[in-house]
């Protein structure tokens, strides 16, 4: 045979070991389900019922119910081929690829059943048994009628009219094996599964359940007889919206073939929002910052930076938003499973350039959010320092310690008696918050970003401490609540240093001492840069 000749060598895949790892394409069950309910959204279903169900022998079953236009034989036939795209398929529906149907199924159960119905014509049904395919190694599907209670679920939603019956029996692989299969840990489980859902589906067909002022809902859904509510992540009746714009995306002539949309919202801070409702649907947790895709309205992906930035809490309030069509398919790189989406170099660097004062006003906001909460919080934080220093105090400072002889608050001054001898020294007067705490007072701020700074309260020797400081947020804030001993050692310490600075201060050397607590204060805020911060929804 020559060199540059060539012969076809036919060499079909072996069935059941294509179609056993046909099973291992990494879809999660939310994923998977939704990709059952795209198809009935592309087959102009408005009402779609989902059961995650378990029997009394523990045996799991999942379907999936509409009243979509239905598919004729031929029809069903080829959404059960693997591969196969039915002829005029449209580009913008939901489903891409002609394998979801089967490889999301087969993800979890291994026998996936199809009964349709066009129109008023008699229901056809086919099913994919994994173990009639590996005992039989034949790469065969099996047509057989639809049972009463096939037709039953599809009469349910279309009386005699077109409909789909989607089910999955024999699921293996949806919640782990329990010693009591049909136990109340394995019937908590499948209930948390549809449970997950129903939020995983709120999310992702937002755009399609919600319902139009003044009108019906496009699409109703139901989960084991319960309606899923839409869940709008950037709560927009509550949120600022700090960015919006289209973008035109070009092709290789520069011409515009496609645009997506961008926007980002600043949620308000859990302190700012007083109805408990509300508070609940805007999840305030660093997990929900992020962009939230959405490709024909259908979320795709949500809840991170796409590899741009880590989850932090000073981004919490942050999500963004970014929407196309499926002319942008091929530019988003948008995968299989249509879980999530793949951004070349330049939409990378683009859409980072696009979050840079979004980020820099939800930051903002955070902060001004987490000084409201520290300031409420610090208010009766200090109350049991207060009382023991109070109690303490003639103790520390017999012999020999600072006396204050005058004061005048006009020019901030005080005159100061102490082993050095006696001064005039710069050193506020201030008013104390409540009678009893004027010895530890938390003040919103402190001149020169200090942590702390010794003052006159009432004719006591007292100290400020700066909840606006780092240190404040980060370490002081987490122990309010829960560990009061570490607030009272930390009150005491800062107490303590002001004393001895009163102690030890002229007016030759207090300069030096407000620079020792400036370089402390600054050594503290870069020590406590890698602590988290404090949860929003922690306080």
């Amino acid at each position: 045979m020559p060199q540059d000749a060539a012969e076809d060598v036919n060499l079909p895949p072996n069935p059941a070991g294509l179609i056993e790892g046909l099973r291992d394409t990494g879809y999660t069950f939310n994923n998977a389900l939704a990709d059952i309910v795209d198809n009935s959204i592309d087959a102009g279903a408005s009402d779609i019922a989902v059961r995650i169900e378990m029997d009394l022998e523990g045996h799991i079953s999942i379907t999936v119910a509409d009243n979509g236009c239905g598919m004729t034989l031929d029809g069903l036939k080829d959404a059960m081929t693997y591969g196969v795209r039915s002829a005029g398929r449209a580009s913008k529906r939901l489903g891409k690829f002609g394998l979801g149907l089967k490889t999301a199924s087969t993800a979890f159960c291994r026998k996936l059943s199809v009964v349709s119905r066009a129109g008023s014509g008699a229901a056809s049904k086919l099913t994919w048994d994994l173990d009639y395919v590996v005992t039989s190694n034949n790469w065969s599907a099996r047509k057989s009628d639809p049972s009463v209670d096939d037709l039953d679920a599809i009469n349910e939603l279309a009386a005699n009219k077109s409909g789909t019956l989607v089910s999955w029996e024999n699921v293996d692989r949806l919640i782990k094996t329990y010693d009591d299969p049909s136990g109340p840990h394995a019937r908590r489980a499948v209930k948390k599964v549809a449970d997950e859902f129903i939020d995983h589906a709120a999310a992702v067909y937002q755009h399609f359940i919600e319902t139009p002022q003044g009108g019906v809902p496009r699409v109703k859904m139901s989960v084991n007889g319960v309606q899923v509510l839409p869940w709008d992540p950037f709560r927009k009746h509550l949120s600022e919206k700090v960015y919006e714009k289209v973008i035109p995306v070009e092709n290789g002539d520069k011409s515009t073939v496609a645009s997506f949309t961008f926007r980002a919202f600043v949620l308000p801070h859990r302190d700012e929002i007083t109805d408990p409702k509300e508070l609940s649907l805007a999840k305030l947790k660093a997990e929900n910052q992020g962009i939230y895709v959405y490709r024909e309205g259908r979320m795709i992906h949500a809840g991170d930076w796409m590899g741009m930035y880590s989850i932090e809490p000073h981004m919490t309030l942050l999500r963004a938003e970014l929407s196309f069509n499926h002319d942008l398919d091929a530019a988003f790189n948008v995968d299989i499973k249509k879980s999530q989406i793949t951004l070349d170099e330049a939409f990378f660097e683009a859409l980072k350039k696009l979050l840079t004062a979004p980020r820099r006003a939800a930051e903002e906001r955070y902060r001004r959010g987490t000084g409201r909460v520290a300031t409420k919080l610090a208010g009766g934080a200090h109350a049991a320092s207060n009382s023991t220093i109070a109690a303490k105090q003639p103790n520390v400072v017999t012999g020999a310690t600072a006396v204050v002889t005058s004061v005048d608050p006009v020019h901030g001054t005080v005159a100061l008696s102490n082993r050095q001898g006696s001064f005039v020294i710069k050193l506020p007067s201030v008013t104390p918050t409540s009678p009893d705490q004027v010895h530890v007072q938390p003040v919103e701020s402190i001149n020169d970003g200090l942590l702390w700074t010794p003052v006159i309260m009432a004719g006591k020797h007292a100290v400020q401490i700066n909840i606006g400081h780092d240190y404040y947020k980060k370490v002081y804030l987490p122990a309010i609540g829960t560990d009061r001993s570490t607030v009272k050692g930390m009150d005491f310490l800062l107490w303590s240093l002001g004393e001895a600075e009163l102690s030890a201060t002229s007016e030759s050397t207090q300069k030096h001492f407000k620079e020792l607590r400036y370089e402390v204060s600054r050594l503290l805020r870069i020590f406590v840069e890698d602590l988290p911060e404090p949860e929003p929804d922690a306080r």
